[in-house]
Formats: C-alpha cells, sequence, structure tokens
C-alpha cells in the first residue's frame, strides 16, 4: 500500500517550515526586506532543495537583487537548518522567484476591473439586472 505522503514531500514541508523560522528570526541581512517561502521542492535523493520564495516588493530589479543576496546566503541557511533538522544529508538548497503569487494578484485586479466596467456599462444602459447577474422581472 503506498503512503499518502512521500518521504521527500514530508522533508520539503518540514525544510519550508524551518525556512522560514531561520528567515525571520536569524537572518539579519538588508537587502532581503520581506520574504516569504512558498513550497520547497526536495529531490527524490534528497540532495536538493528548491525553494520557491517570493518578497514584498515586486518591482523586477529588486527581484533580482534580493534572489541574489538569497543566493550568496545559501551556504549560510543551510548550515542554519542543519543545526535544527536531523536529516542524514542536509539538501543543497537553491532559491527560485516564485511569481505565481504576484501573478494571481494581477489576475485578480484585472477581473475585479473588468466586473466594475460591466457594472457601470449596466447601470448607464439600465438594463435591469440584479448583482447575480440575472435578469429582473
Amino acid at each position: 500500500m503506498a503512503r499518502e505522503f512521500s518521504r521527500t514531500k514530508r522533508v520539503g514541508q518540514q525544510l519550508q517550515r524551518e525556512l522560514a523560522m531561520v528567515m525571520m528570526r536569524e537572518i539579519r541581512d538588508d537587502r532581503l526586506g520581506m520574504v516569504t517561502v512558498n513550497e520547497v521542492e526536495v529531490s527524490r535523493d534528497m540532495g536538493y532543495a528548491k525553494v520557491f520564495v517570493t518578497f514584498l516588493n515586486d518591482d523586477a530589479d529588486e527581484v533580482k537583487k534580493q534572489l541574489e543576496a538569497l543566493i550568496e546566503l545559501a551556504p549560510m541557511i543551510r548550515t542554519l537548518l542543519a543545526s535544527r533538522l536531523k536529516l542524514r544529508v542536509m539538501p543543497e538548497i537553491r532559491f527560485q522567484y516564485d511569481k505565481s503569487l504576484v501573478e494571481g494578484i494581477r489576475m485578480a485586479s484585472l477581473v475585479s476591473k473588468v466586473r466594475a466596467e460591466d457594472d457601470a456599462k449596466a447601470e448607464k444602459h439600465g438594463t435591469g439586472e440584479d448583482e447575480n447577474g440575472e435578469a429582473g422581472e
């Protein structure tokens, strides 16, 4: 019978929790700002961990600088994690910017904008639709 969660997924979840704590409490680098660890994917041999992060600032130049700072700090972060986790081999950490959150926010704002425009057109033309988009009697 297959397990519900594989070892790599469990280790990834534990790494994500510990990484968030290390970033919040122990990393003191002005270049980083606010970093969110969205997901951690661990390779099958547990040699590598791909860490998906987002930043409070979504300016492309700032994101690049912050990601470079994280890559530079990766060996120190790996050492801090190794002291917190009881793993035989600590995976090598590879940071990657996750733009899905930024894209989701952008898509939500576009949908809101289109709905507001549709509501304004409906009021202007007096189509008689209620808030659910259904025609009234």
